[in-house]
């Protein structure tokens, strides 16, 4: 049984920060998937990828998450995930191809024996 509670409003928080609160986890992988794709294209160098994910992070620790405005919080902390996720882009798209070459090799290996094994 669900029981229905009133929603809370936080103290100083506007519609526009609550807003970004209740999604920003989705607007960072949007973002992150967005800029990975070019990235993986070539549009993008992962070198400046890391260069500002560096920086993001290092913002949203020094000024973001201390700020007194809801929206810097919120807009600093989505840029500072999607910029990270997208560094782990170009090596999850290596370990993925690894595993794809690994599977590819054992089926060549367990096709190789089984004609080999069939010598009429």
């Amino acid at each position: 049984m669900a029981v229905d509670r009133p929603a809370t409003i936080e103290h100083r928080s506007t519609r526009f920060g609550r807003g970004l609160r209740e999604y920003r986890l989705r607007i960072a992988l949007l973002v992150a998937l967005v800029e990975g794709i070019l990235v993986l294209v070539g549009s993008i160098d992962w070198w400046i990828v890391v260069l500002l994910a560096i920086a993001a992070v290092v913002a949203y620790v020094l000024w973001g998450r201390e700020s007194r405005r809801e929206e810097v919080r919120e807009v600093s902390w989505i840029v500072a995930v999607s910029q990270v996720a997208v560094v782990l882009v170009p090596v999850l798209a290596l370990v993925l191809t690894a595993f794809a070459v690994v599977a590819l090799v054992l089926i060549a290996v367990v096709a190789l024996v089984v004609l080999l094994q069939d010598r009429r």
